[in-house]
């Protein structure tokens, strides 16, 4: 412990935003980094506790204490060592991971947590910068093949992972780019996409072959691929959206959040749109129906548009501002949350349950007819009631689906795979050996948990890879 009495000394000091006048001219990046002195002060808030709850709270099980320490004391390459053994893409994570380490943090139970995210981000662009981040080849090959379906974070921290352990490693990517969601689903204002292709030029120097443009499933059967490979890992995520089945769900205007999201994406990296009809915002009413963090990105996106107004609409009760931290802590906490993008300008409703989309004389959508809700818990479980004469309107020409996703896609690869499924609809294969009812054959990420967060990606990728490797080979050094 560097410093034991920063934390009492040092206020907490996070990582700030350009003006909302400004970044909504443009979908680049907007925080503003600490300097190096800031986040070495920052370091030294850590109270290096007995029991460092952060551990619990990060999934990929992130050394944090030590690596606070080590950017206290200057030692950023010791940091970076550190950081980079339990964590493939710090960059990734350090911009939209939502921190369950800092709702961990002890300083939190005064809602001062150490900076955690922000440090990690500090440490992994410092390492960029100085070129310390170099390809780590395999010295000798085991002669099997592998190959990783779907490119999102889990398919692409076990493809690392098992280049790295010497097997022959391709992935295979269904859209023209390596990324999945990160590169299609989350906005470029949170993430830009260079450093997703800053990585791919890492891994493809470990020796990890790119396929893009390779529906498995669609455009290649999947028979053919386990016929090639000596094992092969299902990554393609969580993709099935939770729809809204009321009156006038059928018009024109009503979408699916990542249907608007990945052509935005795309429209910033030149990508043809293809033969889907063009989703935009300008000008138009807009209301999102999610509360989450997708829903986030549509009023983000929406406000960039240049939308006439952005509503966000969310059937659960308003969560409270401020959580109960002798009920919840280290825990991650139901409390309201207020990101970037609804600074931007937005207007929040809680508790509103969706009747009908209407639609004037010429089929335009022109209002959503709503209801207000009560919630109570009895038997165990939550239970709605509509409100007796709480009925209003609310003025929309596009309506933005952001309920979360329910399991993967199962038309194609799953079916003709004939993969076991759990009782959620997502593979079935538990996290320890990662295998499927199918023999060879893995499953990781969202396509095995179900919708989760970048960070729980990374960690089963991870595991999936030292559990692929060890059934290769018999033996595995890498790490869980």
């Amino acid at each position: 412990m560097g410093k034991p009495t920063g934390f009492m000394e040092i206020a907490r000091r996070d990582r700030s935003y350009a003006p909302a006048a400004d970044r909504l001219r443009h979908y680049d990046e907007f925080t503003v980094p600490l300097t190096e002195p800031e986040a070495r002060q920052q370091g030294a808030r850590c109270m290096d506790c007995g029991i460092p709850y952060c551990h619990n709270g990060c999934p990929v099980n992130n050394i944090i204490p030590e690596w606070n320490d080590l950017v206290y004391q200057g030692d950023w390459h010791a940091a970076l060592r550190n950081l980079q053994s339990t964590n493939n893409f710090p960059e990734f994570t350090g911009r939209i991971c939502p921190a369950p380490c800092e709702a961990a943090c002890t300083l939190n139970i005064t809602d001062e947590p150490v900076t955690i995210k922000t440090i990690e981000v500090s440490i992994i662009e410092k390492g960029w910068a100085e070129g310390w981040i170099v390809p780590r080849i395999a010295k000798h090959k085991t002669g099997k093949t592998v190959a990783v379906v779907g490119s999102g974070p889990a398919g692409m921290a076990c493809a690392q992972q098992l280049a790295r352990a010497g097997h022959s490693v391709v992935l295979y990517e269904k859209n023209a780019r390596i990324g999945g969601l990160m590169r299609y689903g989350i906005p470029d204002f949170k993430l830009e996409k260079k450093f997703i292709d800053r990585r791919m030029a890492q891994m493809r120097a470990e020796g990890v072959e790119f396929r893009p443009n390779s529906h498995i499933g669609v455009t290649i059967s999947i028979e053919e691929i386990q016929e090639k490979f000596d094992a092969v890992v299902l990554a393609g995520g969580a993709e099935h959206p939770r729809d809204m089945p009321v009156p006038g769900r059928e018009l024109d205007g009503v979408h699916y959040a990542m249907e608007f999201l990945t052509q935005q994406n795309r429209r910033l990296s030149e990508e043809p749109l293809g033969e889907a009809k063009e989703i935009l915002a300008t000008g138009k009413h807009v209301v999102v129906i999610g509360g989450g963090d997708t829903g986030s990105d549509c009023v983000g996106t929406s406000n960039r548009q240049n939308a006439a107004s952005v509503t966000q609409l969310e059937i659960m009760p308003k969560p409270p501002e401020i959580e109960d931290k002798a009920l919840t802590w280290p825990d991650w906490p139901m409390k309201l949350r207020t990101s970037s993008s609804h600074d931007e300008g937005c207007e929040r409703d809680w508790a509103v349950l969706t009747k009908k989309v209407r639609a004037d004389a010429n089929g335009n959508i022109e209002a959503l007819e709503l209801v207000r809700v009560s919630w109570d818990q009895s038997g165990g479980s939550m239970n709605m009631n509509e409100i007796p004469n709480s009925e209003f309107e609310l003025k929309a020409n596009l309506v933005l689906l952001a309920m979360g996703f329910m399991h993967p896609s199962k038309e194609g690869m799953l079916e003709n795979l004939g993969v076991d499924l759990d009782g959620r609809g997502n593979v079935q294969a538990n996290m320890e050996d990662y295998k499927t009812s199918i023999d060879g054959v893995f499953s990781a990420g969202d396509m095995r948990r179900g919708q989760s967060l970048v960070v729980w990606a990374i960690r089963e990728g991870r595991q999936c890879a030292r559990a692929v490797d060890q059934a290769l080979m018999g033996s595995s050094v890498l790490p869980r």
